[in-house]
């Protein structure tokens, strides 16, 4: 129920539930059935994974937010056009091309009437085409899309797209801890034959040989255990049984050379005592076939089996004398080792007379020697601590939950970096027992400051995931087991395990880690802030297209009549720069950079003030300059009325083309770092000029264009390229930490 290897021991007085779904290891007993199906624990936990809460991610939050505001404003410019357009044809303000006017009251033909109207509907129609960013979803799906795939290479694999970009925004990781921080393999880490320990291995050098052969004996038939090794050459050795079994086992055979096939045909086995939870050890009689010596074997909890001890050896082979000031010194050292978050566990021998009859029936449990004592635990991975250490850099909160307990939990938490070692634990660790009950105002209080929960239940971990999500808080989950699918389907973004992890799991979470390890955890949070990044950038590009199209098209209907873009000539900025925009920009990689940031959260905007500095930037620059071009453009190049809007409309997309340069860095000043690395997007940025070339040159009757001289190529290349230093000017320019249009609401108050 925890996912812990450990075995909970259950009682009648502090612990009589058994729970459906679990096994007993150990014991017997009468059971009274007090509930089945969905009222059970398990019952109840299968029916928070199966129930689908349809929310929405803080991206998609956003860009509906946006999109519909977008919407609205597009939708008032065309009313407006739309209206000037034609109350001025209706009053006759409006000439055709021999300067005729196009409505002359009642004499007017009903056709030309239609078409003046329809021509006037198009042009109003096309303003809000570019005003609403149909682009933006398929950047959205492209840039999730390319991240997924590329995220693979990065051992993580993406089930539901939309966690790509949630994860992003990611402001607390709530992780468990065996087999995501640790490698859920038991080691034996320490190694004491008497009271000194042995930091070096090889041990057979350092260890006398009797008491290896003694250890090596209680090893391998004091066992539930077993180890196999095929035949084939260089194979490896194959362990089964319990974590801790494992854990002595391998260290036996790989650390004390065991040879437990020599051993088995050595020995006989006369009476085994099963390791039980009430005496928490477990002791073999066995019998050597060489000079029938019976030797009694004892192994367990260091503290239980010390106090069946009176002698020790010392890593010489010396037996010595077990007094009660040598007893307080290895109690100090089981202590230590516990402290450490080892599991300390003791062998114990003696030799037992052949007419003891006794002996035979049972295995001695009295004047035993100590031949030393293992501290075993589960090791961290190798780069958590670093993973740990760069998600708290780049602002994510890290908490550990696991049902292990509290002293395991604060070492191991304390190893990884999520505890620092001077750190006051009486906030920051807590037992999940405790926190269930808490009252909801104290648990909502203490939920940010809680580091490490130990002794959680799967409500427990799904009670943690649900108050922070009432903060706040865009809360992402790894786990491994079953207990941990209600937290995966809860969080914003479920990360399961693809190794070790249960079917369930993996079908309750967004992402699967494919190698197990926290530090691929790191690796989609940097990704995730890649795509936010991406869609920024895209929203930056697409905006500036839209307040420029939007401004020019409505300034020059309102003073002039007339749109100097046509419908066609929108469609196609529109068309190019949504689709070969979009792929442009959705294809930059992930840098270092992204995790110095802090995360986004829930409330902030999508549109920064530094967006909005660089997009209002580049849109008056291309107001300014069109609209120039719209009212003396054909005075200052001395060409016609339709080379002048091709001009205008060859000038635009120009300016689209190098602000797409612009668009690639929010912050930096230079614009081209790491371009190279970047094919695609050069090769989009050529196919747009060739298109575009295309587009003036030999579509004029498609495109209502004139051919242009290369005098006049020149000149709306320079003005397109004076975006570069524009972009690199206002980029000095200091922006308030505050939103934008929080200040807006403020006035509002």
């Amino acid at each position: 129920m925890t996912g812990e290897s450990d075995h909970v021991e259950i009682n009648g007085d502090k612990n009589p539930f058994l729970f459906s779904a679990t096994k007993v290891a150990d014991g017997f007993g009468k059971m009274l059935v007090t509930s089945v199906g969905t009222n059970t624990t398990w019952g109840q936990m299968m029916g928070s994974i199966s129930r689908d809460n349809n929310e929405q991610t803080p991206l998609q939050e956003r860009l509906n937010k946006l999109t519909s505001a977008i919407g609205k404003v597009g939708l008032a410019v065309a009313f407006l056009v739309l209206l000037v357009m034609l109350v001025r044809y209706f009053t006759g303000n409006t000439t055709d091309e021999n300067g005729n006017k196009e409505f002359k009251g009642s004499s007017t033909k009903f056709d030309d009437i239609m078409n003046g109207v329809v021509g006037i509907v198009a042009a109003a129609v096309t303003i809000v085409v570019v005003a609403i960013p149909e682009g933006l979803p398929l950047a959205v799906t492209l840039t999730l899309a390319y991240s997924m795939k590329k995220m693979m290479a990065d051992m993580a694999m993406v089930r539901k797209l939309s966690a790509c970009e949630t994860m992003g925004s990611a402001t607390t990781i709530c992780t468990d801890k065996t087999g995501t921080l640790t490698l859920n393999e038991m080691k034996v880490t320490r190694f004491w034959p008497g009271q000194q320990p042995m930091e070096e291995e090889p041990y057979q050098s350092s260890v006398h040989s009797d008491v290896q052969q003694l250890i090596k004996e209680g090893v391998a038939f004091n066992t539930t255990g077993s180890v196999y090794k095929s035949k084939t050459k260089h194979s490896d050795y194959e362990f089964s049984g319990s974590p801790t079994e494992k854990a002595i086992l391998s260290w036996a055979v790989l650390d004390l050379g065991m040879n437990m096939v020599e051993l088995t045909q050595s020995f006989t086995i006369l009476h085994v005592e099963a390791f039980n939870s009430k005496k928490k050890r477990s002791g073999v009689l066995i019998k050597r076939k060489a000079d029938n010596k019976i030797h009694a074997h004892w192994k367990g909890a260091a503290e239980m089996v010390l106090r069946l001890c009176s002698k020790y050896y010392d890593a010489s082979g010396n037996m010595k004398e077990l007094d009660d000031n040598k007893k307080l010194v290895f109690e100090q050292i089981i202590q230590g080792m516990a402290a450490s978050s080892l599991r300390c566990i003791a062998f114990a021998h003696t030799e037992v007379a052949e007419e003891d009859d006794r002996g035979i029936k049972d295995v001695r449990e009295e004047g035993l020697t100590l031949l030393g004592l293992v501290g075993i635990k589960d090791p961290c991975r190798p780069g958590v601590k670093k993973a740990v250490n760069n998600c708290q850099q780049a602002g994510v909160n890290v908490k550990m939950i696991t049902g292990d307990n509290i002293f395991t939990a604060k070492a191991i938490a304390t190893e990884c970096g999520i505890l620092q070692p001077n750190q006051d634990t009486s906030e920051g660790v807590i037992e999940g027992e405790v926190f269930r009950n808490l009252s909801v105002e104290e648990r909502l209080n203490k939920v940010e400051k809680i580091c490490v929960m130990a002794r959680s239940s799967p409500f427990d971990k799904l009670l943690m995931v649900q108050c922070l999500k009432q903060k706040g808080h865009v809360v992402a989950v790894t786990g491994d087991g079953t207990n941990d699918a209600p937290a995966l389907k809860e969080a914003d973004i479920g990360l399961s395990m693809g190794i070790q992890g249960t079917e369930v799991a993996k079908e309750s979470s967004d992402i699967v880690i494919l190698d197990d390890n926290f530090t691929s955890v790191a690796t989609v949070l940097k990704w995730g802030r890649c795509v936010y990044n991406n869609i920024q950038k895209f929203i930056q590009f697409q905006l500036t297209v839209n307040v420029a199209a939007l401004a020019i098209n409505f300034v020059a209907a309102v003073l002039a009549g007339e749109v100097p873009l046509t419908a066609v000539q929108l469609l196609w900025v529109n068309l190019i720069m949504d689709t070969l925009g979009a792929l442009a920009l959705a294809t930059e990689k992930p840098t270092r950079e992204l995790l110095d940031k802090p995360p986004v959260g829930r409330s902030e905007p999508l549109i920064t003030n530094i967006m909005w500095r660089n997009l209002l930037a580049q849109a008056l620059y291309q107001i300014t300059i069109l609209l120039t071009l719209q009212f003396k453009g054909e005075a200052i190049f001395r060409v016609s009325s339709k080379v002048n809007d091709t001009l205008i409309f060859n000038t635009f997309v120009l300016c689209q083309v190098f602000n797409e340069f612009n668009a690639r860095k929010l912050e930096k000043k230079n614009v081209f770092q790491g371009i190279h690395k970047n094919k695609l997007f050069l090769g989009i940025i050529g196919i747009t000029i060739v298109l575009q070339v295309l587009m003036v040159e030999f579509l004029k009757k498609f495109a209502d264009t004139e051919r242009l001289n290369w005098g006049q190529w020149g000149a709306c290349i320079l003005i397109a390229a004076i975006s570069w230093p524009i972009g690199w000017v206002v980029k000095f320019i200091p922006v308030p930490e505050r939103p934008l249009l929080s200040f807006l609401n403020l006035k509002k108050q």
